[in-house]
């Protein structure tokens, strides 16, 4: 008999459940289908017979990746070759996903089911898994799938900041935005100007210019030859800036107060700012073209290629469309509109902003903007799938669409595709080598400074313990003198005490040596010093004196 088994993944784990012999035919009935709801019922049917945890974080988000892309990991395959029995011919395993019953069929050799009892059955596991599995809560469960779903959604969004197409599609919008804006405020501009300088509009065609030079004018009646080296330095040409001062003197227009020409000078000026905006955008845009999508916009240029990317979503998407898809991306309603009066379908989208198309004759038109996009796909998806994106392809590629225009001209015969693509291939390897070196080089570099910075900071603490160490030496130096100083002065008197005082001896020249001053000694010590002569003499002296007082008192009584 044929034993089920049920493979669920989970983010805690990968768990094998086998199914208890039951008929497929009545797993279908709805009132079995009812009985996953309950735990009692559904745990009558399935077996939990081996549950694999993830080691950690990282290890669930690799297993989750390769589950999603179909492949067999190494932990998923040792848990199914140790809990699967050993007559493989005899077992079914279900799974979620077909790719993954492909893998697990060509690695392990079992025979795998998806859809139908494995899907209800899968079903009733999500639902009940906490209590199928010993020592799992639903808390648990539930902070394993947040975790897990949060970590493999930023893997999935990681990408290389130098090949951003969220920037082009972004930047290119802003454009186009932009030129719709500038237009509008520039015909505001003419308008208001207009009343008071009329005849500037047709010697100005210039949207920015013209709001360059209505700023730099202000009133006309201020017009004079001074001014004419600004105007030229605007105008770059000085017949221009000679008509203007004509016109100005000659004009039609209508005076303007102070506070009206303020406000036309401000809003001129913020004409201005946006038309310098958008130069640096453009210049932004091709930069980040070039990083992200370099043989595009070598065959195309930078603002088509960045157009039909922001139209297609992605590079990748744009990389999936066939060369039909891209012949007409941007013409999406004349295609259904064709289609739905039965006419004529268009022959062009996005790509008749290319040059090449403008270039080719009337009926030739379509014939080249087939070929175009065929170049166009064929180079978005070299810039989207290589490592290191070079122009090296755009470029052969734009040669040979040149070699095209030339042949529907003149007739003469282009290179074939397979002799231009091995030079290319050839020119491409070199080029990818150099950058190769050169990134080499710089990582060598890097790392030499990096070496440094830490030799340095290694150093630096060195210094930093020396220092330190030579400081409480110093210290205990000092503490050990100060202690030897205190020792000193307490020996002192107690010296002083057991000696009595030696008279100096004169020397041979009759001059006594200078004894050296010794520090004052405490009062209560200093009676210690006094030698006993003097003690009787001043004894005696008191007794003198207390019988003078008494021989006093006696007289006076």
């Amino acid at each position: 008999m044929v034993l089920l088994h049920v493979l669920f993944e989970h983010a805690a784990g990968y768990a094998l459940f086998a199914v208890r012999e039951v008929e497929e035919i009545g797993l279908l009935l709805p009132q079995v289908e009812e009985s996953v709801l309950t735990v009692g019922k559904f745990h009558n049917m399935v077996k939990l017979v081996a549950f694999s945890p993830f080691r950690s974080a990282q290890s669930a988000l690799e297993n989750m990746n390769a589950v999603s892309e179909g492949v067999l990991h190494e932990d998923l395959r040792l848990m199914l070759d140790t809990a699967l029995p050993p007559k493989r011919k005899k077992v079914v395993l279900g799974v979620g996903d077909a790719k993954m019953g492909a893998a697990v069929l060509e690695e392990l050799g079992v025979q795998c089911q998806t859809g139908g009892v494995v899907a209800e059955l899968m079903r009733g596991i999500r639902l009940h898994f906490p209590a199928l599995v010993r020592g799992l809560t639903a808390q648990s469960a539930a902070k394993a799938q947040l975790g897990l779903g949060h970590s493999y959604s930023r893997a999935k969004v990681k990408f290389n900041v130098h090949r951003v197409d969220n920037m082009i599609i972004q930047s290119i919008s802003l454009l186009d935005q932009l030129d719709k804006d500038i237009n509008t405020f520039s015909m505001r501009v003419r308008e208001w100007y207009g009343y008071h300088f009329p005849e500037l509009i047709k010697i100005i065609p210039d949207n920015s210019m013209y709001c360059r030079v209505a700023k730099f004018i202000g009133n006309r009646r201020e017009l004079s030859e001074e001014s004419l080296e600004g105007l030229e330095e605007i105008v770059m040409d000085s017949a221009k800036a000679q008509a203007i001062l004509e016109a100005s003197r000659s004009s039609m227009g209508m005076d303007i107060s102070p506070l009206d020409l303020i406000n036309i000078e401000s809003f001129s000026r913020r004409v201005i700012s946006l038309s310098e905006y958008r130069k640096g955008l453009q210049e932004y845009l091709r930069s980040k073209m070039s990083q992200v999508a370099p043989s595009l916009s070598a065959l195309i240029g930078e603002v088509v290629g960045a157009r039909l990317i922001s139209h297609a979503g992605s590079l990748t998407n744009l990389a999936k469309y066939p060369a039909s898809t891209v012949q007409i991306l941007g013409a999406e309603k004349a295609l259904f509109r064709a289609l739905k009066t039965r006419g004529n379908t268009p022959k062009y989208g996005l790509i008749f902003h290319s040059t090449f198309i403008g270039r080719a004759a009337a009926k030739n038109k379509g014939r080249i903007s087939r070929y175009l996009a065929n170049k166009c796909t064929i180079a978005s998806r070299i810039d989207c799938f290589s490592e290191v994106p070079t122009s090296v392809f755009g470029d052969k590629l734009r040669e040979q669409v040149e070699e095209r225009l030339a042949f529907y001209e003149t007739g003469e015969p282009p290179r074939k595709n397979l002799e231009v693509m091995k030079e290319a291939v050839v020119e491409a390897n070199e080029v990818v080598a150099e950058v190769k070196r050169r990134q080499e080089k710089k990582e060598k570099k890097r790392k030499k400074r990096e070496k440094r910075r830490l030799e340095a900071l290694a150093a630096a603490a060195e210094e930093t313990a020396e220092n330190s160490v030579v400081s409480e030496m110093e210290e205990n130096d000092v503490g050990a003198k100060k202690k030897k100083k205190k020792k000193k002065k307490q020996q002192q008197p107690e010296e002083s005490e057991a000696e009595p005082e030696t008279e100096p001896e004169p020397e041979e020249n009759g001059v006594e040596e200078e004894e050296e001053e010794e520090e004052p000694l405490p009062k209560k010590k200093r009676k210690v010093v006094v030698e006993p002569e003097q003690e009787e003499e001043e004894e005696e002296k008191k007794k003198k004196k207390k019988k003078k007082k008494k021989a006093v008192a006696q007289d006076s009584d």
